[in-house]
This record gives structure tokens, sequence and C-alpha cells, in this order.
């Protein structure tokens, strides 16, 4: 199975490592977003990115910057994905946001395109039903930093074809990575776990327990993870972490995904982690 050319919705953080890892892999990318400061500022992310890369790497054949970003077409409008055959949707986790990008999605795509949503808890049979391909809707969970992770949690929504889950499972093998398989329940599995743990570690903080610092020493001196709760939540994004808890808590209707107030203060203060320069840790460098 080829892929001639693969549409990136939404170019933050995820959708920057989606197109980055699709673009050194070969693969032609239209990377969408609304802002053209925002496309300028993912296409030096990734000058940056593919750069250090080759630094830390010096033993591997690494091609060009020019000839990595060579490979991605950024743009404001949707008419280029007319020629896409598979879209990684990475809009901000608010069905009220993601839902219109659908709309728009399924008008000018081509009927056999695949849309993969790259959401860490909305439903993906909600999404599917958004479209008018349900069957062509598949979750698919990537984790940060994306060209360094080789495992993929794919998730199969009410209507989701098994040929659908197949050229999902070649889609990723073209990037060098594998799907682990799973069904749709709002946060799946690796994130209505991880949730709850990095909820907890916020409440931990929140009452004074212990240090965000000795929180993560903890995890990952006693359980040999090699980053902590907190770390991990910073590198998520800490306003990622406060809207799949809202989906968890709304889904669910459980209050065990209740956020943190701690959590939710540090967001509206614009606290995000890496991504803002301050988290739990400060990011002198961001």
């Amino acid at each position: 199975m080829t892929f001639s050319k693969i549409g990136v919705i939404g170019a933050g953080v995820m959708g920057v490592g989606v197109a980055q890892d699709l673009a050194q892999c070969g693969l032609q990318t239209v990377l969408l977003d609304v802002n053209t400061g925002v496309l300028d500022k993912a296409l030096k992310t990734i000058a940056d990115n593919v750069r250090l890369g080759a630094m830390l790497n010096r033993t591997a054949e690494t091609e060009p910057v020019e000839t990595v970003l060579g490979r991605i077409t950024p743009t404001v409008d949707y008419a280029p994905l007319a020629a896409v055959d598979f879209v990684v949707e990475n809009v901000v986790e608010k069905p009220a946001i993601k839902e219109p990008v659908y709309h728009r999605l399924d008008a000018v795509c081509p009927p056999h395109c695949v849309f993969a949503v790259n959401t860490s808890a909305i439903s993906i049979t909600r999404v599917a039903g958004w479209t008018n391909r349900p069957a062509q809707v598949v979750g698919m969970h990537f984790m940060n930093p994306v060209p360094m992770k080789k495992l993929v949690e794919v998730i199969r929504g009410f209507h989701t074809s098994d040929p659908t889950i197949e050229t999902a499972r070649a889609f990723l093998a073209a990037l060098g990575k594998k799907a682990v398989v799973v069904n749709d329940m709002p946060g799946f599995v690796s994130n209505r776990v991880l949730m709850l743990t990095v909820n907890e570690a916020v409440f931990v903080v929140q009452d004074q327990v212990a240090s965000a610092a000795d929180v993560d020493k903890i995890f990952k001196g006693c359980f040999g993870h090699k980053m902590g709760p907190l770390e991990t939540a910073d590198l998520i994004g800490l306003d990622t972490i406060l809207y799949s808890l809202e989906v968890l808590y709304e889904s669910y209707n459980d209050p065990k995904f209740r956020p943190a107030p701690l959590l939710k203060k540090m967001v509206d203060a614009g606290l995000h982690g890496r991504k803002s320069g301050r988290g739990f840790y400060q990011y002198p460098n961001m």
C-alpha cells in the first residue's frame, strides 16, 4: 500500500511532530493550520529538530534540512487536501473546535481518504458521526515526541472497518512504527490511566505532600520510569492534560477524573509546560 500525499491538520506540538516524521520518511505532506504565523513557527521548529537530530546522531546518514522541508506544503487553505490519501488530525481537544474541521475535510478530501484522529480522550465513534465516511475514521494516538516513539495506540471506533485498520497499520509501517489496536472508550488505554496518574500527582503537589521534583524522583528511582508524571505533563502540555481530564469527566460522569484545582490555576496563568516555557519546571531556552 502506498501513500502519495498525507494531510496533517493542526501545526501545534503534535502536528509538528507528525509532519516532521512524515517528511523525514520521504512522504509528501500538506500541513494545514488557520494561522500563517503558526505555520512559520512550525517549519522553523522542524528545521531546528532535524539539525539537532543530525548533530546527535552523526553516525547515521541524514538528509539536508532543505530536502525535508521541501516535502512539506504549509497552507491555510483546505483545497490542497483534495489530493491526499490519508489525514492525521491534531486539533485541540475540544469537540466544538474539532467538529467543523471534519465537515470541511469530508467535503474536500477524496472518497478513499482515511481520517486518523490524533486524540488523547475523545471518542472515535463520536468523531466518525461528524462525517459521511464513518467506516474510514480511526483513532491514532501518537505520543510526544512523535519521531522518537515507535509504538502508536490505534483505536477502532464502532464503525471503523477492517480495511481501515489495515490502512492505518500500513501507514504507520511507512513511518517505521507499530500499532496496538484497542477499542473505543474515552481515554482508550494510555490516557485513561495516565491522566489519573498525572492528576493525582498534581493533587500531591497541591496538598504539599512533596515538591514536583520529588514526585518525579520517586517514579524514576523507584519504578524505573524515564520521566516522572509531572515532567510528562509539562511535555504533553498542561492545557492538553486539563482538556483531556474534562473530556473524561464528562464522558464517564465519574468524580475520579475531576481536574485538580492547581492544574486549572496553572493553565489559567498560562503555565502550559515546555511549550510556554514554564509548567511544573522552568524551561529557560523556550
